[in-house]
């Protein structure tokens, strides 16, 4: 007996050693706060920045992740994919409103599991509007009801029974977060019809849609009683920065007239060189962002590839013009369009894609036209202003300096009347006095046997337009 009280002393002791570290060890882990920011328009951009901060958070075994968001909305489909991912994380989601959470930011504010405001924010105002703030019908509306309901009705409810009485509270109350969006529907003791709801933020946590009042991240961490912890901060790289701005509809529309006056110049003056390289790059600039954001899916880039080659094939190859060059501008608009729409829009109703599925192909056509009417313009002063006047060779070579020329018999066709030999896009053949030259259309296609006349001859090149006369058969 005594033996064995000995043998149970000894364990003891060696128990209590060896837990002593283990506990001082736990006392000293921190807890890990990862925390980003949106304080920015809900755009793509945005779900760019949601994605990887939730990835690098799950790869450091963050323990919460902390939002500080300022922002008055967005894109609706955009909040859509932020709400769900913030669902459907394994690691609690607390927000801290630095203001403002309106519209699709009350969505994704909603979503998360705590809520914490800075004292004079507000939360709310969620009514889905248009590009210029005008309300749109309530087709468009009944979306963003359920998905405001649904999100506050995913934070859960007690049932409490009281007799024969079953009472269900919610923990944040769906109708609610539905009069964020609807002003005709009426909570009793919160919101009156006619206007929509919008929580300061003392109103929030008396209707349990706020944890408390912060001035700042660590203050939330104090009120939620975390006093040992170590905040990672989301730091957004230089790649994340190049692709938030390729993403904006500004730049887009700019690579769109790049890619287009780039074709428009190669065909002007033939040949693999600085045009074509721009529009090139245009291209991949434009394409690359969407394509990693997963806007733009294979087959919108293999449509518009498509699109350019029958363009190319109709210009070069196939006289006249629609055989293939309209099928081919069809599928380039087309490309360029899609790919700018997330393929979530099409899950809703019709008219909700058809009206985003517009509002792109505004901006690709839009673009298009900017540019052919800039490019047009430059054709036309790139070689008669002075501006450009360093960008050809102008001196004259004399004979009696030692230089010498070619005959010049072209200056004598100035005036002279012909036929198009072959299409003129813009460069061809001319037949003149029975003689064929290479020619130019001053401005615009020339189809074969048209009647032309020639305007000028400079640099070496004949430019003709097409005569009033009718059509040689």
């Amino acid at each position: 007996m005594q033996r064995k009280l000995i043998y149970f002393l000894i364990l003891t002791a060696l128990f209590g050693l060896s837990a002593q570290p283990a506990a001082e060890e736990e006392q000293l882990k921190k807890f890990k706060v990862y925390t980003f920011e949106i304080v920015e328009n809900i755009a793509p951009p945005a779900w760019r920045l949601t994605q990887k901060a939730f990835e690098e958070a799950n790869n450091l075994d963050a323990d919460l992740i902390l939002i500080r968001m300022n922002t008055y909305g967005g894109a609706l489909n955009t909040a859509d994919s932020m709400r769900t991912i913030i669902l459907n994380s394994d690691i609690p989601v607390w927000v801290f409103i630095d203001n403002n959470a309106a519209s699709a930011g009350a969505l994704i504010s909603i979503a998360c599991d705590s809520i914490y405001m800075r004292p004079g924010g507000s939360i709310g105002a969620a009514t889905v509007v248009d590009q210029q703030g005008a309300v749109v019908p309530d087709k468009y509306q009944s979306f963003m009801r359920s998905m405001m309901r649904a999100t506050a009705e995913s934070h859960g409810k007690d049932t409490i029974i009281t007799g024969n009485d079953t009472i269900i509270e919610w923990h944040r109350d769906p109708s609610v977060a539905e009069a964020m969006v609807d002003p005709s529907l009426y909570v009793e003791g919160i919101s009156d019809t006619g206007k929509v709801l919008t929580f300061t933020a003392e109103e929030a946590i008396r209707h349990g849609y706020c944890e408390g009042l912060a001035e700042d991240l660590e203050e939330v961490l104090s009120m939620a009683t975390i006093s040992n912890y170590d905040i990672v901060r989301h730091k957004s790289t230089t790649l994340d920065k190049i692709i938030g701005l390729l993403l904006s509809p500004v730049v887009s529309s700019i690579l769109i007239m790049i890619l287009v006056g780039g074709i428009y110049f190669e065909l002007q003056s033939p040949g693999i060189g600085f045009p074509i390289a721009a529009s090139a790059i245009a291209a991949v600039l434009y394409f690359a962002p969407l394509y990693l954001e997963g806007l733009a899916q294979n087959w919108e880039m293999v449509m518009f590839a498509v699109g350019l080659i029958l363009i190319i094939v109709e210009l070069v190859a196939i006289p006249g013009f629609g055989i293939a060059g309209i099928p081919g501008i069809l599928l380039v608009i087309t490309g360029l369009t899609l790919a700018m729409v997330d393929n979530f829009v099409f899950e809703l109703e019709w008219n909700i894609a058809f009206a985003e599925v517009i509002k792109k192909f505004f901006i690709v056509i839009s673009s298009m036209f900017a540019s052919l009417v800039i490019s047009l313009y430059l054709g036309k002063q790139l070689f008669t202003n002075k501006a450009f006047a360093g960008m050809a060779l102008d001196k004259e070579l004399d004979v009696d300096d030692g230089f010498l020329g070619v005959g010049s018999e072209e200056k004598d066709l100035i005036g002279k009347t012909g036929l198009a030999e072959s299409v003129l896009r813009p460069s061809g053949k001319v037949l003149i006095d029975d003689e064929i030259y290479d020619a130019v259309s001053d401005y615009g296609y020339i189809n074969k046997d048209e009647k032309v006349k020639v305007l000028r001859y400079m640099h070496g090149q004949l430019y003709v337009v097409k005569d009033e006369g009718k059509t040689q058969n």
